[in-house]
């Protein structure tokens, strides 16, 4: 039996695989970018932070132990759910849609991990970057930390198997039509999973064309997690500070 999901950011995201195959990401790697982050932004003590499209919520959990008030947000209910058992008094998580306004005013706006470019339409894009700006006070500041696509084109690997858990995912890479695409595949409880990632394969020039039309100014072009400077062909991410 074969699982087909088409919508697939709503879909695959709510798989336990999901989040089995990207187990070991880099935890303490985060931490850091949170550090370096908030330091350069010099958020205020007990300042509000939204994290947009959180996932199971670890840059919300660790932003929170930092003394910010968090309010972390996903389409996925699987990894709300995940994420509600280390709720408190300064920490939150609820299922919404990062196109739309959360209709809170926050000292910072997070979309952290490549967690744009998803969206079927185009517009899309444009409406996240419009509700971030909704969301900000007079002082905020947006973050998007997205992957450098020149950077990634370059040196994707075409193809591979990565084994989690006794599972084998056969993972096949490409570009095609301004997608950068991920066909996943893999048997689990006597099933077979077809499940494909694309993220729309944006530079900084298209991000600087979105920002424009959404009336944000770009204050800061970073290339990697310790905020050291952007190079178009050797940076690995685009993180971008604006207002």
């Amino acid at each position: 039996m074969t699982k087909e999901k088409t919508q697939w950011y709503a879909s695959w995201f709510d798989t336990p695989y999901y989040h089995i195959l990207y187990k070991d990401r880099d935890h303490e790697e985060a931490h850091q970018f949170m550090d370096n982050l908030t330091n350069y932004l010099n958020l205020p003590e007990d300042g509000k932070v939204l994290d947009l499209a959180c996932g199971k919520g670890r840059h919300s959990v660790y932003l929170n132990s930092l003394g910010y008030n968090v309010t972390g947000v996903d389409l996925s209910e699987n990894s709300i759910e995940y994420a509600k058992q280390f709720e408190n008094d300064t920490l939150c998580f609820e299922v919404h849609d990062m196109c739309k306004p959360y209709n809170e005013k926050f000292d910072a706006v997070f979309n952290l991990f490549t967690s744009f470019g998803y969206f079927d339409k185009d517009e899309d894009n444009l409406n996240t970057i419009k509700a971030i700006k909704e969301d900000l006070n007079e002082f905020g500041f947006g973050v998007i930390d997205f992957m450098n696509t020149d950077f990634i084109i370059e040196n994707l690997v075409a193809e591979d198997v990565k084994t989690v858990e006794g599972i084998d995912f056969h993972q096949k890479r490409y570009v095609k039509d301004g997608y950068i695409i991920k066909d996943i595949s893999f048997t689990a409880d006597g099933e077979d999973y077809n499940f494909q990632e694309r993220v729309k394969a944006l530079t900084l020039k298209d991000f600087e064309a979105l920002f424009e039309k959404a009336g944000v100014f770009l204050l800061d072009v970073f290339g990697d997690y310790k905020l050291r400077k952007y190079y178009k062909t050797t940076s690995e991410r685009l993180v971008m500070i604006f207002k």
